[in-house]
């Protein structure tokens, strides 16, 4: 039976597949493989990363790519495990299983399952906007933080120095106090990995490196025998695909863990979110931030069936199936068939994966996150957004994970109230042969009216900036060359107000009343004004006091003034 087009609304993915063109295949199907061969070591490492073995950051790879296939927005996101997301996971359950028997598998699918019921219940409620809760600034520093804690915790694994400690800097500590038990086979392979990785990047962006790197250190590794001098290898990998397990939790570790699933949930999807809008636009399709909660959400609630852990949106895995030609969501398919095969043919040779390599892979993702251009151009662009993705990243590193988190989303609320608090704010005039009014800020020719003052205030009034608006009015008419005679108030950004800042302006109305000082608006929406009488203030200002622009407004006060000086020449700009 054909789905009607009420259920394909639900599965974008699908409908996109429907509609496939012959021409996509030779893209998707190319992008499909060549993802799968970057994935396989990817997403071991991360399963590590996770705190799990490694075989089980490839079982989390299957269910989230037939999924999102189906119900994601972006016909070109690659979905799966992540670093941040991988880390998170283990920060948040490693506390959890130390202090109970609980095994990590059974906490790992635990709190894929809360977040994706995170995912769901944001769906429900449309909070697809939450993403833009953390701002660039916040975002650069919170991602360098994350690579920074990355690599931390692949220092022992690459090097082979005991490391004990659980925390970044305590890590970084014993390492560098440590290093003269480096175990030098292990940091050899560790260094040709990287420096391999580093060149495959540079001259062939579409290569396969992760697979390439990993499958030359395991023959490096078994040719010299490195795995009998110390060298760590992956092991015996056990045989078939995850099974079917409901994920069961003491209801009192609960309430710790779905605090964390917020912050995962909200990071996850903040990452996925930001990559699949960076290909929207270069492809110019349309993205539902609002599906793709719905979309990460199943896909989390079907990994926790099978003891994986969470995933979400891969920006690496994206770029290259972008790079290959990727047009649907048929390249996950493909990727997901190479996996499997890979999984029933090829797993003795996953087996023999050294640690080393993995841990390499790990700190190589790490450095794409740290990016040093970024501050810099922050740095140079505005010094206070600098100070706030240093600040996030040092907290990321000096604080649990997940209070990073809540400081990076912290930081970028403080952040946007401030600018919210304290607008932009101009006093207009008029520049001889340019049309317009203009900021005299920005324009020291322009000339104002005397009598007048045109004040714009670049902000929507709320309770946060009321009284920065008053204050700024009467500071325009205190420093206005003449005596002020009407104020008029363009309110073009001004869509509505809510109470506290009614009753300023009505204080402001009433000082203004008192200095002989004739308040005028214009350009204010219908809504504004409906509001503006509902609290009686249309009624206090009076009607005639309204002007539907700004000429007619000046108009209104050039005749007011040659009715009060009748001797007076018509009055002009000066």
């Amino acid at each position: 039976m054909l789905l009607g087009q009420s259920q394909l609304r639900w599965l974008p993915g699908l409908r996109s597949l429907l509609h496939y063109r012959r021409a996509w295949l030779r893209g998707d199907v190319l992008a499909g493989v060549t993802v799968a061969a970057y994935l396989i070591p990817q997403c071991m490492a991360y399963g590590q990363l996770a705190g799990l073995p490694a075989i089980v950051g490839l079982w989390a790879i299957l269910i989230p790519l037939f999924l999102y296939t189906f119900f994601g927005s972006s016909p070109q996101l690659s979905v799966g495990p992540e670093s941040s997301t991988a880390i998170m996971t283990a920060v948040a359950i490693a506390p959890v299983a130390a202090q109970t028997d609980l095994s990590y598998s059974l906490l790992a699918a635990v709190m894929a399952l809360l977040v994706g019921i995170v995912f769901l219940v944001a769906y429900s409620l449309r909070l697809g906007f939450l993403a833009d809760l953390l701002s660039k600034p916040i975002l650069i520093g919170y991602m360098a933080g994350i690579g920074l804690v990355m690599i931390s915790g692949q220092l022992g694994k690459t090097s082979g120095i005991p490391i004990t400690a659980t925390k970044p800097l305590e890590e970084f500590q014993q390492f560098f106090a440590g290093l003269g038990q480096c175990h030098w086979p292990t940091v050899g392979v560790s260094i040709l990995v990287l420096l391999f990785l580093f060149g495959v990047q540079k001259k062939f962006r579409t290569a396969p490196g992760p697979l390439l790197a990993v499958l030359l250190a395991t023959l490096f590794v078994a040719l010299f025998q490195l795995d009998q001098q110390g060298v760590q290898v992956i092991g015996t990998i056990p045989a078939g695909l995850p099974r079917w397990q409901w994920p069961t939790l003491p209801w009192q570790q609960w309430p710790t863990l779905t605090a964390s699933a917020i912050g995962v949930a909200l990071v996850g999807y903040s990452d996925n979110i930001l990559t699949a809008r960076a290909f929207a636009v270069r492809h110019r399709y349309e993205i539902d931030a609002n599906q793709e909660l719905l979309a990460l959400g199943i896909a989390n609630v079907g990994n926790s069936f099978f003891q994986c852990f969470p995933i979400s949106g891969s920006t690496s895995r994206t770029v290259i199936g972008d790079a290959l030609g990727s047009r649907t969501q048929l390249f996950s398919l493909v990727s997901l068939g190479t996996v499997l095969l890979v999984l029933w043919f090829f797993r003795p040779v996953l087996a023999m994966f050294p640690q080393a390599a993995l841990g390499a892979i790990v700190i190589y993702a790490a450095t794409k996150l740290i990016d040093l251009r970024e501050f810099y151009r922050l740095r140079r662009y505005r010094p206070s957004e600098f100070w706030l993705a240093l600040i996030t990243a040092a907290g990321v590193l000096g604080t649990n994970m997940l209070i990073g988190v809540g400081v990076a989303v912290s930081l970028s609320v403080i952040d946007l109230f401030a600018r919210v608090a304290r607008p932009h704010a101009a006093i207009l005039g008029e520049i001889p042969g340019m049309a317009g009014l203009h900021d005299i800020e920005d324009w020291p020719q322009a000339q104002t009216f005397p009598g007048l003052v045109i004040f714009r205030y670049d902000a929507q009034l709320c309770f946060a900036n009321a009284e920065d608006f008053k204050r700024r009015v009467l500071l325009a008419i205190a420093t206005a060359p003449q005596p002020v005679q009407w104020l008029l108030l363009n309110a073009e950004a001004i869509i509505n107000l809510d109470v506290t800042a009614a009753e300023k302006l009505l204080e402001l109305l009433r000082e203004l009343q008192q200095r002989g000082v004739t308040l005028t608006i214009a350009r204010a929406k219908q809504e504004l004004i409906a509001e503006l009488d509902r609290v009686g203030l249309v009624e206090q200002i009076g009607g005639e006091h309204f002007y539907p622009t700004l000429p007619t407004a000046i108009a209104a006060f050039q005749q007011f003034r040659q009715s009060q000086i009748a001797d007076e020449p018509p009055l002009t700009a000066s």
